[in-house]
């Protein structure tokens, strides 16, 4: 679900559409969990790089996803860019299956 435009609570870029993210997916017992605001990009780039499993055991937290190896290179990057811009997003080789 979009929401208005705001700062995404991951990349820190200020002005982007945000989308509600749960911390811990609801297919893993989040749905009354903690959620956070996400620009688009953000949001589909945790979801193309781990499971809701790994996301549930052990990035549940923004701090805790800001620290991940995989998703650290993509906020340096994604933080170059502008808030209009659409980026591609793809699965990580583990998420592919190779």
């Amino acid at each position: 679900m979009v929401k208005d435009r705001g700062v995404c609570e991951l990349c820190d870029r200020e002005n982007v559409a945000l989308t509600k993210h749960h911390l811990t997916p609801k297919e893993e017992g989040g749905t009354f969990k903690a959620t956070a605001m996400l620009c688009i990009p953000c949001h589909k780039q945790i979801h193309a790089l781990y499971t809701n499993t790994e996301l549930a055991l052990r990035l549940s937290t923004i701090p805790l996803l800001k620290d991940d190896e995989k998703i650290a290179k993509y906020i340096k990057w994604i933080r170059k860019q502008a808030p209009t811009d659409i980026v591609r997003v793809k699965k990580s080789r583990e998420r592919r299956g190779r």
